[in-house]
């Protein structure tokens, strides 16, 4: 397991460990993957979508609600400088959650507005692949949100759905069932 998974992981498995020691069920505390993706076909065209979401990002009001989030004006920074650990007193873990993440990387500013973004890129064989390593930490289940729309939420639909059905990580679908 590599990237955040680790990280959220042992935050899923702590709390459940709370929760037990509190006298109550672990099993009743459910956890959410927020997730928006981009898919297609083919690598080719998962990469063209995601590079026009890319020039899509305002980096100036990205870094506004980051800066608001960390209590410091990132402002002041170069996009692609590494990034060193500031101490403040905002949300403290925010750097701490990427670089545990993977410490062995050099973040840029750039990166973690990239990151920020929370998008899961990749053909939906590779969306359904990485759907199951985040189960596999403990997961259990994602509140789908938008690149474009409908756009995402028909290609999701159409693509990462049936993959994931096939491999018995989705319901079978339903007519009369709703999403929710």
């Amino acid at each position: 397991m590599t990237g955040p998974k680790p990280v959220v992981s042992r935050y899923i498995r702590d709390t459940r460990d709370k929760a037990r020691e509190q006298g109550r069920r672990p099993e009743d505390l459910l956890f959410f993957l927020y997730a928006k993706i981009i898919t297609g076909d083919t690598e080719a065209a998962v990469r063209r979508k995601y590079d026009a979401y890319l020039e899509q990002i305002n980096y100036e009001g990205e870094l506004a609600l980051l800066s608001g989030w960390a209590g410091l004006d990132f402002g002041q920074f170069d996009l692609d400088q590494p990034l060193e650990y500031v101490e403040t007193n905002a949300v403290r873990g925010l750097m701490q959650a990427f670089s545990g993440a993977d410490s062995s990387r050099q973040w840029t500013l750039r990166d973690l507005v990239k990151g920020l973004s929370g998008v899961m890129v990749g053909t939906p064989e590779r969306l359904a692949d990485t759907f199951q390593e985040w189960i596999g930490a403990g997961v259990d289940g994602c509140n789908l949100a938008y690149v474009t729309t409908p756009g995402s939420f028909s290609d999701f639909i159409e693509g990462v759905v049936p993959v994931m059905q096939h491999r018995g990580l989705a319901e079978p679908s339903q007519e009369a069932a709703t999403t929710r």
